[in-house]
Order: C-alpha cells, then structure tokens, then sequence
C-alpha cells in the first residue's frame, strides 16, 4: 500500500530547520533503506510544508514514522497527516490496472 503523509510547517521554517536537519534526514535513513520511504521533501515557494510517499504494509509505519521525526518533535511541523493512496498506474503501483494498447 502506498500512503501519503503531509507536514504544515512553522512560517520560519527555513530559519529554523538547519538544527534539525541532519537529525531528520538520520531518521528517514532506516526507511530508506527498508524501501518504505521513497520520496520526500518540502515544498518550494513557499516552503511551508513537504510530503512523503511510503510504501508499506500498515499506516502504523507511517504514523511512527511522524510521531519520532525531528521535525515534529522539537516544533517545526505544526499539523501532520497522512493518507491511503490507491496508485493504480505505473511500474510500483499497488493497484495495477491493464493499460490499452496504442493504437
């Protein structure tokens, strides 16, 4: 399954992130490394929030994954969220569905 988790950030988050930021990216190695975080990052003009995609088994991975991160522990995240999300299209979909053919 693939699940999306949302981050709102604190409106000084570039300022304040550089204190955390090696700790967040340690925190997200393991799950790299276990193939359950295949994207992140933070959104860009404004930077005032990021997304994930992981790809695992339960939403308990994900949300465990929120409630140890850097970044939400010491304030920088103000809201967090995530969601299921049914990818049916492409070569790590889920869900895959039979594409026509071309004519």
């Amino acid at each position: 399954m693939h699940y999306v988790l949302f981050y709102d950030y604190v409106p000084d988050y570039l300022e304040r992130r550089g204190a955390w930021r090696e700790a967040h990216l340690k925190h997200a190695s393991p799950h790299l490394d276990r193939g359950e975080l295949l994207l992140g990052g933070a959104f860009a003009d404004p930077a005032d929030g990021a997304m994930l995609l992981f790809s695992a088994s339960s939403p308990a991975v994900v949300e465990a994954f929120a409630e140890a991160d850097p970044y939400v522990r010491n304030g920088l995240v103000t809201r967090w969220w995530f969601r299921e999300w049914t990818t049916v299209v492409g070569a790590d979909a889920a869900h895959p569905v039979a594409m026509p053919l071309p004519d």
